[in-house]
């Protein structure tokens, strides 16, 4: 059997200098025994994957609300790509692919029910009770909100882990984070690529899902640069309407494009960093420029991807219906549960001995997923529903 120290040399061994090692990590908030057979990166991503916000991502929208079909893409379906792509990366360039994986699950724990619509309608509630961000709630999550430890809130990850949600933005630490993290810095080489892992795998699924539900057209995407590359790349006829397994082989095809990219620009940045002298995760932080990056060519056709989804798909009438659905349903509960406090459980009423009302009711709604908080919406509101 390997140990704990066995693994830990390897990594010493075999990753990038500037990669963050396990051995090096600043530790947990809280002192606590290492384990006999794995790192701490290791024990922070298992510790991810069993809470109840990773499991309530299953019932979460990405961009169809899960009441639409069993096929689209949650919550949890996309922060599994968003993990794969980002092992991918780490392993190309010698990251250390546990802390990457780690920071990939767990990017989205802080998401609301209903996607992105969730997320503006629980801030603007929220203006004067001190707002609502995805990211800021994740980070809550992983150190107050999940209780599973009898000793400390939270679930106690390691320094690097807790720095890589709150600089998961490559270029803008969360707003408001806590000194210790020291937010006018970059993130490790590990968080930089969790954060790309994440845009390029949602411009792709995105892109899949709404072809697959018929509300774009492959021959609409004729002049988006990126898709016209991946189209002539995988030999398929961008003027003929596509069948599932052309969609298929052209979605492959745009994510090896953009990773590739992304891997050859940042190898680039890793060797110009090196031979300035640059040979640790603490001189990542220092570096005057984002090591993970796509070059300046590709950050154009990204854009210009984006800017296509967000006109043609994210502004769908049928996407718009979903989320002003979601848009209400939140609003409606915030309301209820806020003028009405005793609706809410013992649980959620003790915390209000220690968070404002406006807080704890953020906290209950942002935890939803999309069903229960359709289901809780008719028992509140349909006179027909049983309570």
């Amino acid at each position: 059997m390997r140990t704990r120290e066995q693994m830990e040399q390897a990594e010493f061994l075999t990753l990038s200098p500037c990669a963050m090692k396990s051995a090096a990590s600043r530790g947990r908030q809280f002192p606590e025994p290492e384990a006999r057979y794995r790192t701490a990166f290791q024990r922070d991503r298992e510790r991810v994957l069993h809470t109840t916000a990773f499991r309530r991502l299953q019932g979460k929208t990405q961009v169809f609300v899960v009441t639409e079909g069993d096929y689209y893409r949650t919550r949890i379906t996309h922060t599994l790509e968003v993990a794969q792509i980002g092992r991918t990366v780490a392993r190309a360039l010698g990251a250390n692919e546990d802390l990457v994986e780690g920071i990939c699950l767990a990017h989205d724990l802080g998401h609301p029910p209903f996607g992105h619509a969730g997320e503006r309608a629980l801030d603007d509630l929220m203006a004067g009770h001190g707002g609502f961000a995805h990211n800021r709630q994740s980070f809550r999550i992983i150190t107050e909100l999940e209780q599973r430890y009898p000793e400390f809130s939270g679930l106690n990850l390691t320094f690097e882990f807790r720095e890589g949600i709150v600089k998961h933005d490559v270029d803008h630490a969360l707003e408001g984070a806590p000194m210790e993290f020291e937010p006018h810095l970059r993130g490790t080489l590990e968080a930089q690529i969790a954060s790309f892992a994440d845009e390029l795998a949602y411009n792709a699924h995105d892109l899949d899902d709404g072809l697959r539900a018929g509300l774009i057209d492959a021959r609409d995407l004729r002049d988006v640069e990126w898709w016209r590359r991946a189209s002539e790349s995988a030999g398929i006829d961008l003027g003929q309407p596509f069948a599932d397994m052309e969609r298929h082989r052209v979605v492959r095809r745009l994510v090896g494009l953009m990773v590739g990219d992304l891997l050859a620009e940042t190898a680039a940045r890793m060797e110009r960093m090196y031979e300035a002298g640059g040979n640790d995760a603490d001189d990542v932080r220092h570096w005057h420029v984002a090591l993970v990056a796509l070059p300046a060519a590709s950050v154009a056709l990204n854009l210009e991807l984006k800017a296509w989804l967000f006109e043609n798909l994210y502004s769908h009438p049928r996407v718009m219906r979903m989320t002003n659905k979601g848009d209400r349903v939140l609003r409606d509960l915030f309301k209820a549960y806020v003028d009405e406090p005793r609706m809410l459980g013992d649980g959620l009423r003790r915390q209000l001995a220690q968070l404002p009302l406006q807080r704890v009711v953020c906290d209950y709604i942002a935890g939803m997923t999309d069903r229960f908080a359709l289901d809780e919406h008719a028992r509140l509101f349909d006179p027909h529903e049983r309570v």
